[in-house]
């Protein structure tokens, strides 16, 4: 369970205890054993666009000013939310051909897929030279770990369930932005009424998922959303099939033709004025910023409805390959994008707020000064569609469930599917 009390308690004592079993020594790497030049450093990611690229070149920036003798090379691919970039990166890894470093999420899609799978090389040397216990999130490192050790930098933390909306056509509709889920299917229903087709700006499938874990999260309660993930509540119970259900309705407002835009794309509905209402990361602030859009004039934000309070989050992190073809300066990028510099030049761009503790908080605007204080308050609970509480494996035989339930509409099939999956892949018995 993702539930901010539990990690803080027993998930982190369990790090803890597993970390004092060896030493720091003992973790240290040797000298690398690559017999490549080391001038040079390919970072894999799949910030393309609007403010995550703008962001990501930030970052870059501050390392070429910490390291001009390295040529970066920028080998991101397009595609929301790395469902691309995975896939020809596990082809990569494959054959035998890693880049020197590689964006991946905290949580089950770094233990379950690249721990599991022996291909990173652990960090905690890098922890004990730049002092990072001391200024990243306590409950986030044991989701990079395994055994006492640490496998990852996070750069970054991302909010899932936020609703992004266009408050001028809220108010030309005479509408208050929704604050319970009821009051958003309403809002919507009244916005069909009068002429807006598609109240809710949906885009590629993965997208589709996005918003799917957040209807689940207000349907169930962060308590029962977690437990869904852990075993402790069953894919087949009544409540999640209320939830199916819920998702069902909401999905009657989306655009016909979500499967051909991006996320930016859909995105641009809300703020052009041709639908009202989004639900995606806050990385859509970066992008809103990028088009030149105003706070609270052009765009509105809050929790989904039915999630305030509630915190669901995801985090960007870079990882060290086993085999770095140019291991010493993928450790030079992943100095700077732990450090205080990197993660203050990345995040305000982007859209995100650091994972570092010790941020210049000046930087910040009024949306991520207000993440960052709910990042402290509110109940946390973990990203399904961004890697925090599914394997890849059990991921993506949901994804498969949902494009099914996408085409057929048939709740009771989904939520089998949705049980066979957490028996074959997850901790369902």
């Amino acid at each position: 369970m993702f539930l901010r009390s539990f990690a803080r308690c027993w998930l982190y004592a369990a790090f803890l205890a597993a970390l004092g079993a060896c030493t720091w020594a003992d973790l240290r790497p040797g000298k690398s054993t690559s017999s490549l030049p080391q001038n040079q450093v390919e970072v894999f990611s799949w910030w393309t666009g609007g403010g995550e690229a703008a962001g990501l070149d930030a970052m870059i920036e501050v390392f070429h000013q910490k390291h001009p003798e390295i040529e970066f090379i920028n080998a991101a691919v397009a595609g929301g939310a790395g469902t691309n970039a995975r896939a020809v990166l596990a082809a990569r890894l494959q054959a035998g051909d890693p880049p020197d470093s590689w964006q991946g999420h905290a949580g089950q899609e770094l233990i379950g897929t690249y721990v599991a799978a022996k291909q990173l090389e652990p960090l905690n040397f890098l922890y004990e030279q730049e002092g990072w216990l001391e200024v990243m999130p306590e409950m986030l490192i044991p989701l990079i770990s395994q055994n006492g050790q640490i496998y990852s930098v996070p750069v970054n933390i991302h909010r899932a369930n936020m609703l992004w909306y266009n408050p001028k056509v809220l108010s030309a509709h005479q509408i208050a932005p929704p604050q319970t889920f009821d009051e958003w299917i309403a809002a919507m229903e009244k916005l069909q009424a009068e002429g807006m087709e598609a109240p809710l700006s949906l885009g590629e499938q993965w997208t589709a998922m996005h918003l799917f874990e957040t209807v689940l999260l207000a349907s169930l309660g962060p308590q029962d959303y977690a437990g869904i993930w852990t075993g402790a509540v069953g894919w087949d119970t009544p409540q999640v099939q209320r939830a199916l259900e819920n998702y069902l309705t909401v999905m009657r407002f989306t655009n016909s033709d979500a499967a051909s835009l991006a996320w930016q794309d859909a995105a641009q509905l809300v703020v052009n004025g041709d639908a009202a209402f989004n639900v995606m990361g806050d990385w859509a602030e970066g992008f809103f910023k990028e088009l030149g859009k105003t706070p609270r004039e052009d765009f509105g934000w809050q929790p989904v409805p039915g999630t305030q309070g509630t915190f669901q989050f995801l985090s960007d992190s870079f990882v060290l390959p086993a085999n770095a073809p140019h291991r010493d300066a993928a450790v030079a990028w992943l100095k700077v994008a732990g450090s205080k510099e990197g993660q203050d030049a990345f995040n305000p761009v982007k859209g995100s707020i650091p994972a570092r503790s010790d941020a210049d908080r000046s930087l910040y605007d009024e949306y991520l000064q207000s993440a960052m204080d709910d990042w402290q308050t509110n109940t946390v609970v973990g990203s399904l569609s961004h890697g925090v509480v599914a394997n890849d494996s059990w991921k993506q035989e949901i994804d498969t469930a949902l494009g099914l339930f996408l085409q057929s509409k048939d709740v009771a099939v989904f939520q089998q599917a949705l049980l066979a999956a957490c028996q074959k892949s997850g901790p369902c018995p």
